[in-house]
């Protein structure tokens, strides 16, 4: 078990260098969700979304579970919740 120690410990610190270095990109949003759409139309997803942090594009599923991705050039923005 003692041998077990520094490589916990390596991990945990390595979890937070993803941190620190911005290579965690990912923020998951729970639904149901709205997405405005630039044309005016609305996307509203039953599950929740995913948004890049970086480029702000959103992944999300459909009713038959697809998964389907927007740039920030095809959406104007997107609430979620209740």
């Amino acid at each position: 078990m003692k041998n077990c120690l520094p490589f916990v410990f390596l991990l945990l610190m390595g979890c937070s260098l993803f941190e620190d270095t911005k290579l965690v990109d990912i923020q998951k949003i729970d639904g149901p969700c709205i997405i405005i759409l630039k044309d005016g139309s609305t996307i509203e997803t039953t599950g929740g979304i995913e948004v890049t942090k970086r480029y702000e594009g959103i992944t999300y599923r459909d009713e038959d579970g697809k998964i389907w991705s927007l740039f920030k050039e095809e959406y104007e923005s997107y609430s979620c919740g209740n």
